[in-house]
C-alpha cells in the first residue's frame, strides 16, 4: 500500500525557539501512522536544531529550497550536497520561487536533478495562474512543467520524485480561491499521464501525487479521497498544531475507509 504523504510547509516563518515549540507540539499530538509519512519543511536555520530534536520515526524533514551547484562562489546559497544526512526531501518549483525568484522551467530541471545526485527526494510542485487558468492554459502550463522538471532523469530515478500539485490561484497568498475536487482531479490524472508518456506504466502507478492548495483538516478530506491524490502539501494551517494534527488524523481515515 502506498503510504500517505502530509508535508508541512512553514515557509519564512518562526524563529528556531518556535519552530522547536512547534515540533514538541506536534510530537504530543500527533499519532505516529506507520502508512502516513509526515514531513517538516522548516527555514534553514531551523534545520540543524531540529534534526536533533524530532523523533525520526514520526517526522522526515524537508529543506524549503537548494542551490543547483554542489559547492563553489555562490555567497549564501546552500547546496543539496550540504543537505545530505540532514534532510530526506528538498521542495522544488514551489509557486513562491518561480514567482518571486524567477525560476525558469531549466532551473526548476537542474534543481530537480541536484537533489537526485545527493540522495535527496524532491518534491516538484507544479501548477498553473489564475490567469493561466482563465486563459484555459492549465493542461499545456502542468505539463510543460512537468515534462521539463523530469526530462533529464533515469527511469530508476523517477521513482525518488513526489510531486505536490498546487493551483497558485488556490493559495491563500494569491487570492485562495476554492478549488473543487473534480477540477483538481483531472489535473492529476494529467500528470500522472504526463510520466507514463515518459517513464512507462509502472513509474505512472508508483509516483505519488500531494494536492497543495491551502487546505485544513474539514478540507482536506475531499482531496485525500480523490483517485490519483496521494497527500497534501499545507501551507499556513501547518503552523497551528492542533489544525495540522487534525490533517494528519483526517489523512490516517481515509486511508483506512
Amino acid at each position: 500500500m502506498k503510504q500517505t504523504i502530509i508535508a508541512a510547509n512553514w515557509k519564512m516563518n518562526l524563529t528556531v525557539h518556535e519552530a522547536s515549540t512547534l515540533v514538541h507540539r506536534l510530537n504530543e499530538n500527533i499519532k505516529t501512522h506507520r502508512d502516513i509519512e509526515i514531513i517538516l519543511a522548516p527555514n534553514f536555520v531551523a534545520l540543524q536544531p531540529l534534526s536533533l530534536e524530532i523523533d525520526h520515526r514520526k517526522f522526515k524533514l524537508a529543506a524549503q529550497n537548494a542551490y543547483i551547484q554542489d559547492s563553489g562562489a555562490y555567497t549564501g546559497e546552500v547546496s543539496f550536497s550540504m543537505l545530505r544526512n540532514l534532510v530526506s526531501y528538498c521542495l522544488i518549483g514551489h509557486s513562491e520561487r518561480r514567482i518571486y525568484f524567477n525560476e525558469t522551467l531549466e532551473v526548476v530541471r537542474d534543481k530537480v536533478q541536484a537533489a537526485i545526485r545527493n540522495g535527496i527526494r524532491p518534491i516538484l510542485c507544479v501548477g498553473e495562474t489564475s490567469h493561466e487558468r482563465t486563459n484555459g492554459e492549465t493542461r499545456r502550463v502542468v505539463h510543460d512543467q512537468v515534462t521539463t522538471a523530469l526530462s533529464n532523469l533515469t527511469s530508476e530515478e523517477i521513482e525518488q520524485v513526489v510531486i505536490a500539485y498546487e493551483p497558485v490561484w488556490a493559495i491563500s497568498t494569491f487570492g485562495g480561491q476554492v478549488a473543487k475536487p473534480d477540477d483538481i482531479q483531472k489535473v492529476m490524472k494529467l500528470i500522472r499521464h504526463s510520466v507514463y508518456e515518459l517513464y512507462g506504466q509502472s513509474a505512472a502507478d508508483h509516483i505519488s501525487i500531494l494536492y497543495g492548495g491551502s487546505v485544513k483538516a474539514d478540507t482536506v478530506g475531499a482531496y485525500l479521497a480523490l483517485e490519483d491524490c496521494n497527500g497534501a502539501l499545507v501551507g499556513g494551517a501547518s503552523l497551528v498544531y492542533k489544525e495540522f494534527a487534525g490533517i494528519v488524523d483526517r489523512a490516517y481515515q481515509v486511508a483506512h475507509q
